[in-house]
Formats: structure tokens, C-alpha cells, sequence
């Protein structure tokens, strides 16, 4: 039986047809050369891959061309070089915010069809691996049950809103902004409208005042800021446009000058990304982002651009006084609420590689000691929230958390890989046991005798592990050494995507991954020393 007729297919559900706009990439004419993803758009409206899906799982990954398997990604499915005929999925978790509900579903997709285990991302999204593709079916059922999807997680498509995983609980927050994110992500899964931009596209939205949120390396970066107006401060956001961490380098999103409310804040943020859509480059893959067109056209142009587009011809509010301090936290430890007599409890999760016998575990302490909610952060961890303060006690002294630590090292704490290449065929080089090893050699020399570092490993110039804003960034390569192709990493030192931003300087080069965790040994007491 043919698993699509079983049930409406989820990653379909609420698609929305393209009105008669057109994309720059469907109305330019003539015979100039395209690249091969400008091409495959123009076939066809990646959403229409859903289409496919049912051959597909008839007759075998292997009946899949081979210029359809990036169409995939439309869908959140990820063919994988590594492993042939092994698919992931990533799915798409709108600032982090999740339950105990979903994480026993990803857990029973993972123990059925995967490997035991998840990866969990920069961007607080859940990466499921290792599935075929008959079993897709089966998977997205799964999820819709639970209030999940992988629509348009992949390729050129607007990526899992970032914001405050703590949204809505931490005193230390000018509003909670997570809605926002929601409402925009609304607008755009499943619509037409937004699945032909230049390139992938990547968004932030925070109102936390504790730097928790990468927004400088945003596409669109929305920060909490306080603006009077008619003689009433209103509370808002600050819009910057153009970051990005790969294509180039890290590139920092620039002040648009710009103050927007929350009520207009999705609609200004789909006004943005169509005007990429309509204007951004589609020539070099690698010259695709947005911020490539803001340096072709200027600040000023973009917001007149903007401004243009706003409704009824409103004119945008010039920028707000900035809300947010120099302090940032990644929100690990325990940590009281806004809510009287209730805590959240953030636990780190090494190099974010879940068991699924850990993600059952967290889901029943979700049920057990709070509401049921779990959230994901940036630093690839998780935190579980409502839980009242005569709970603590008996929570902390829970098995698990002897794995999924809420005191960790400080090491532990900043350490953050990406997937590394077992399952990116862009990495260079391994991440995640790289990283572990790091991490255990820093903990056996140095023990608690360090301050709070991050420590991010990117495992190629894509920057998936944000190597660009951390105190000690690593960037994977070969080189080679007397004759000898090596896994090495160049080093970089003290960048930030906060509210003072910093593109991190490298410091070395071609650092053998084998002497890395000696390195490391010494760079990190001198970081403490100079820095903090």
C-alpha cells in the first residue's frame, strides 16, 4: 500500500500558490548562463517535489535523480553522500520552543527508523538522521501528530527563526518577543511566495537583553530597543539587515535605521525578504545573500526600497534607543523565572548529539518536574522550564543529569560543532569527537580553572558552527604535513554577534587536529587572563 494515500501529506499542508509575481530567477530572459540551482528553480517551484515523493518511495532512493535530490531539501529532506540511501530530516522549531510530547515522537522516529540519536542545531532546530525514504511518510505523520514539519528547512528557503529560548520567562527580557517569530513563520512555510530567493536566508528575533541570540550574523536581525513616541516610550525592535557566517566570511548585519513595533514586525520582515527575492544576486552561488546586495546598493537605498513597499506608504520610524546590556548568558544553569516560584534549568548537551534514550528521559523530567515545555538554544543545549522550587532539589539529583549537566565545565558549557563530515559533505574534516576530545583533555588539565569561554568548530567556510562569533572559533581544512594530507583547523579569537559585535581575527594557522587539544591547553588560561 502506497504510505502517501495513507494520510495528507504534512509537509504540504497549508501550501499556498505564488500569486502572478514573479521571482528575478522566472522573468529574466535570454540565453546568459545560469547556475545549476538557478536552474533547477526555474524547472519547477521546489514545493512541488512533494509531488514526487510518493514515486520515490515506491521504487527506492536509487530512482531519485540525481539533479531532484537538492529539490528534496524544498521538504526538509537531506540526501547524504556519506550515506547513501540514509536521508536526514531537519525540522523546524520557531525560537527553540518544544514539549515532552514531540521529543518522545523525534525519540520514537530516531529508536524506529534512525540511528539513536539526533543532532540538535545552531540554528535550535532537531536534525533526525539515518531514515530511508520509504519511511518518509511514516515520519512526517508522525510529526504533524505532534504539531511538527520540515517544510522548507533547506536550500533557498528562509531557515528556523532564532530567538530567546527563554522567551516569556526570564525577568531580564524587554517583551517576549517569541510571537513574532511565530507570525512570520506563518506568512512564509508553505507559501509560494518565498520559496524562490537567491539563497538561504536566516532570521533573528529577540527581545531578551542578555545577547543570547546570534542577530549580527542575520539576514534579518530584529533586537529589542525603546522608542517615545508621541510622548509615549514604546517598546520594540531595532532592525539590522546583511549579516551572514559563510559565502565570504562572517559579515555583520548593518543598522537599517529602523524602529518597527512587534504588531508590524512580520510583515516588515517579509517585506525584506522579497525585495531579495525580487533584487538579490542569482549569478555566483557564492555571491547570493543578502549581504551582497546591501553592499551593491547601499543602506540607504535598501530602506527607500523598503519603505516603498510599506502599507499604504507609511514612512518607517527611525531607530530606537538599543535595550540590551553587555552582559550575555546562554541561559545553562538554574535560573528563577519571571513566574513566581518557578525556575527554568538549562542542561548542556555535548556538541548536541541526543541518545534517544536521553530524549525519552527529557521529556518524562519535562512532565514530571514542569509543565511539559523543553526549549533548544543556539549552543546547541536545552532547557526545561516551569519547574517549581520545591522540585529542584529532586530534579538536580536525576541520573540523567549527571549526563546532560546543569553545572557543567566551562569548556563543556561553550563547546558547539557542527555536524561535522560522518554526515556534511561540505566538512573538511570530524567535528564532534574532535570537540569531545578537546573537551576532555581541557577538563583532565585544567579543570574549573577557567572562566565562561565559547569554543566553535566549523567544519567548513559554510560557518554552521558559528566559529566567526565565539572566543576561540576553528575553522576544519586539509593540509598537508611533510607529504601527508592532515586534518588541521585555523584558529580564531574573540569574536561576538551580540549587541557589540566582532569578526573574529585569526590567530593561527593549519593547527594539526591531533596537537589541537594541547593548543587549546594553552589558549585558553591566556583568554581567561586577557579577556575576562
Amino acid at each position: 500500500m502506497n504510505p502517501s494515500k495513507k494520510k495528507k501529506n504534512p509537509a504540504s499542508r497549508g501550501v499556498r500558490s505564488a500569486p502572478s509575481l514573479k521571482s528575478a530567477a522566472t522573468s529574466k530572459k535570454g540565453k546568459s548562463k545560469i547556475n545549476a540551482a538557478e536552474a533547477l528553480k526555474r524547472e519547477k517551484n521546489g514545493l512541488e517535489v512533494i509531488n514526487d515523493i510518493p514515486n520515490y518511495i515506491r521504487d527506492g532512493w536509487e530512482s531519485i535523480p540525481a539533479n531532484e535530490r537538492d529539490r528534496l531539501k524544498w521538504v526538509g529532506v537531506f540526501y547524504r553522500k556519506q550515506t547513501p540511501g540514509a536521508f536526514m530530516m531537519r525540522l523546524r522549531m520557531s525560537s527553540g520552543f518544544s514539549n515532552s510530547e514531540q521529543f518522545r515522537a523525534i525519540a520514537e522516529i530516531s529508536e524506529a527508523h534512525g540511528p539513536g540519536f539526533v543532532d540538535l542545531t545552531t540554528r535550535q532546530q532537531i536534525q533526525l538522521r539515518g531514515f530511508t525514504i520509504e519511511n518518509v511518510q511514516h515520519i512526517w505523520n508522525r510529526l504533524e501528530e505532534v504539531g511538527l514539519g520540515s517544510l522548507q528547512t533547506g536550500f533557498d528557503n528562509i531557515r528556523g527563526v532564532i530567538g530567546c529560548p527563554v522567551a516569556g520567562l526570564t525577568p531580564n527580557e524587554l517583551f517576549d518577543a517569541s510571537h513574532v517569530g511565530r507570525e512570520f513563520t506563518k506568512l512564509f512555510v508553505g507559501n509560494k511566495e518565498f520559496t524562490d530567493i537567491p539563497r538561504k536566508f536566516n532570521v533573528g528575533i529577540t527581545g531578551c537583553l542578555d545577547n543570547c541570540t546570534h542577530t549580527a550574523s542575520q539576514d534579518i536581525a530584529l533586537t529589542p530597543a525603546v522608542k517615545e513616541i508621541e510622548g509615549e516610550k514604546i517598546n520594540g525592535f531595532n532592525v539590522a539587515v546583511g549579516g551572514k557566517m559563510g559565502s565570504g566570511g562572517y559579515t555583520l548585519a548593518q543598522p537599517l535605521d529602523v524602529f518597527i513595533t512587534p504588531k508590524e514586525a512580520s510583515v516588515l520582515c517579509a517585506d525584506i525578504t522579497l525585495i531579495f527575492r525580487d533584487h538579490g544576486p542569482r549569478t555566483a552561488r557564492n555571491k547570493s545573500r543578502l549581504a551582497f546586495l546591501i553592499a551593491d546598493w547601499g543602506v540607504e537605498k535598501f530602506r527607500k526600497e523598503l519603505e516603498s513597499r510599506r502599507h499604504r506608504k507609511q514612512p518607517l520610524l527611525t531607530a530606537g534607543k538599543e535595550a540590551r546590556g553587555k552582559n550575555r548568558t546562554d541561559h545553562t544553569g538554574i535560573f528563577s523565572q519571571k513566574q513566581p516560584d518557578l525556575n527554568y534549568i538549562g542542561l548542556v548537551v555535548p556538541v548536541g548529539r541526543i541518545t534517544t534514550t536521553q530524549l525519552f528521559e527529557v521529556a518524562r523530567i519535562a512532565d514530571a518536574y514542569g509543565n511539559g515545555d523543553i526549549r533548544l538554544t543556539q549552543g546547541q543545549n536545552l532547557i526545561i522550564t516551569n519547574v517549581p522550587d520545591a522540585k529542584i532539589g529532586d530534579l538536580t539529583a536525576e541520573p540523567l543529569l549527571q549526563e546532560l549537566r546543569y553545572d557543567p565545565s566551562e569548556v563543556m558549557r561553550g563547546m558547539v560543532s557542527c555536524t561535522g563530515i560522518d554526515y556534511c559533505h561540505f566538512s573538511l574534516i570530524e567535528t564532534k569527537e574532535r570537540a569531545m576530545e578537546a573537551i576532555r583533555h581541557l577538563e583532565a588539565k585544567l579543570g574549573n580553572h577557567t572562566k565562561p569561554l565559547t569554543i566553535h568548530w566549523s567544519g567548513c567556510p559554510n560557518g554552521c558552527g558559528n566559529h566567526a562569533a565565539a572566543d576561540i572559533g576553528l575553522l576544519g581544512k586539509k593540509v598537508k604535513i611533510n607529504g601527508v594530507v592532515t586534518d588541521a583547523v585555523d584558529v580564531f579569537l574573540k569574536g561576538d554577534a551580540g549587541a557589540n559585535p566582532k569578526i573574529a581575527p585569526k590567530l593561527l594557522e593549519n593547527v594539526p587536529c591531533d596537537d589541537l587539544p594541547q593548543v587549546l591547553e594553552g589558549l585558553v588560561p591566556y583568554l581567561s587572563r586577557r579577556f575576562f
